[in-house]
């Protein structure tokens, strides 16, 4: 049986979450993952629930010093999130869907569970002073406060 627009969307997903995981040494306990598509650009960002404390890629050292949390390391991560975003835009167009604007994904590591919310009008590219870091910045304040 062919592949379904839908697989192909669940399985570029599964790579996200996989590069994230990896990225955190398979020790995180929440992934939540950014998306965005909007005035021709894409977004890719993450941040990381362990072991109660919610941290940016960049300060999973701040929980425990294990982690390898180099730029280049932090770059990789970015650019292979950004060539999946692509492909999604690619999949959309193949499958004549259309591209959601923002995804934010939640996986739990220990339910082995992803969640998404997308959206498909603009969110930010409308507003003068509001950027995909902010709607980002946001979210994360938003997981931190609950």
């Amino acid at each position: 049986m062919a592949k379904q627009f839908e697989d192909y969307f669940s399985e570029i997903q599964a790579d996200m979450v996989a590069l994230c995981l990896e990225y955190a040494s398979n020790n995180a306990d929440d992934i939540y993952i950014y998306c965005s598509f909007e005035a021709n650009m894409y977004v890719f960002n993450v941040f990381f629930k362990i072991e109660n404390v919610v941290v940016r890629k960049h300060e999973l050292n701040k929980v425990s010093p294990m982690y390898d949390t180099c730029l280049e390391r932090q770059e990789a991560l970015i650019d292979n999130g950004l060539a999946d975003l692509e492909l999604i835009h690619d999949k959309c167009q193949k499958f004549n869907h259309d591209m959601p604007t923002e995804m934010k994904l939640h996986y739990n590591v220990k339910e082995n569970s992803l969640k998404g919310k997308y959206k498909y009008e603009l969110v930010y590219s409308n507003h003068e002073t509001l950027s995909p870091n902010d709607i980002f910045n946001q979210w994360m304040k938003e997981i931190k406060n609950k």
